[in-house]
């Protein structure tokens, strides 16, 4: 083995990672757009993307689009909201022309407003890059906002997750030598972390908030995440009465699930894996990963999707249909915020917590369950 060569590639291959990083961030910080505190769309029609994905996101997708069809009936008619419907952002198509996202159903994304987004399927090893990681990148959705809530514990959460950089930038673009190691990247830009951090403290600000937990393992990760808890607490300095602390991502996970100090957290700042990890540990607590919905926020385009993923066993399972829709329900929910219909959303939030607390309808996942499309009419029949 030259191990030489394998090393010269690596160095070129990195210096070229570096300079196209370095313009990445310069693009950034010449935009410095921001969302400010009111990053909803208003504008006649609002076209709303709906992507369905592949494993059971068709199953779900049907609830959700069914719910909307409810909701937006009047606009729908009016010509104030439209639906489009986006195909091949399947795994099958992805892989058959070797990109991520199509370059044609890209371009279909991009005629839309905001997106919802059925789970995507990402194959294990080989090249092929999440379709959520091109799709973040591509749209620029910088801002991943989960809420999370346990009314019965006064948990109150909300998480901004940095969605554009971190350990994902360059997931695919690692080196490796053969037999003998391999390496991965993680960015971190001054840009990119302070307009997430400023979208999280305009967040707070707005929603009456008092408290910013930042996540990070800036003791070990010194240089990328040391940078992110620097800026952000930089940031922090332009919003009196919100107190930012930091938090290693080891104990944040602990002490989500220690009821005596849970319920006193917030609003959650950190960088990619972390949030991507911590989210779903909250989810978990609110009732499961199915309960949980996602937006993906940027100065221009919008996607709101399940946190959950494509669930290929339920399918191989033949369960598909027992999947739980709540989670793009809520995502719905989300969108319909985004996008200036409040009372929809209020509506839809309200009979999606009616639907959970009578329990007359439960998705377990199992045959022993309710199916996706039992809850979807049970929620629908409460916006009647």
């Amino acid at each position: 083995m030259d191990e030489r060569k394998y090393i010269d590639d690596a160095v070129s291959a990195f210096r070229a990672l570096l300079e196209e990083q370095i313009k990445r961030q310069d693009k950034m910080a010449a935009a410095a757009v921001g969302r400010g505190e009111d990053g909803a769309v208003k504008k006649e029609p609002v076209i709303i993307g709906i992507a369905s994905g592949d494993g059971i996101g068709p199953v779900i997708m049907a609830e959700a689009v069914k719910a909307l069809r409810t909701l937006l009936k009047d606009e729908l008619a009016s010509g104030k909201a439209r639906l489009k419907e986006i195909e091949g952002l399947t795994i099958e198509n992805r892989l058959s022309k070797g990109e991520a996202v199509p370059s044609e159903v890209l371009g279909e994304i991009k005629k839309c407003d905001v997106l919802l987004k059925g789970p995507t399927t990402t194959p294990k090893g080989g090249t092929l890059e999440s379709a959520n990681v091109t799709l973040r990148r591509e749209l620029d959705l910088y801002a991943n906002v989960r809420p999370v809530q346990v009314p019965g514990e006064e948990i109150d959460w909300m998480f901004f997750r940095e969605n554009t950089e971190g350990e994902y930038v360059l997931g695919s673009r690692g080196i490796e030598i053969p037999g003998k190691l391999s390496m991965d990247f993680k960015v971190t830009t001054d840009a990119g972390t302070r307009r997430i951090a400023r979208a999280a403290f305009d967040y707070a600000k707005a929603a009456g908030k008092t408290k910013v937990a930042i996540v990070t393992k800036a003791n070990i990760m010194k240089k990328t995440d040391g940078s992110f808890s620097r800026i952000c607490h930089e940031v922090a300095a332009d919003y009196p009465g919100i107190e930012a602390d930091d938090w290693y991502i080891d104990i944040m996970t602990a002490n989500l699930v220690n009821p005596a100090v849970r319920r006193d957290f917030q609003v959650f700042l950190m960088p990619n894996l972390y949030g991507d990890i911590l989210t779903d540990e909250a989810a978990e607590i609110q009732g499961g990963v199915g309960t949980a919905g996602s937006a993906n926020i940027g100065d221009r385009y919008a996607m709101f999707e399940a946190i959950h993923g494509s669930a290929p066993r339920m399918v191989e399972e033949g369960l598909a249909e027992y999947a739980n829709p709540a989670s793009i329900l809520k995502a719905c929910e989300m969108m319909l915020r985004h996008v200036g219909f409040i009372e929809k959303a209020d509506a839809l939030s309200e009979a999606l917590k009616a639907c959970m607390e009578e329990k007359k309808v439960v998705v377990t996942g199992t045959s022993g369950g309710a199916k996706a499309a039992d809850f979807g009419d049970y929620v629908v029949s409460k916006l009647k």
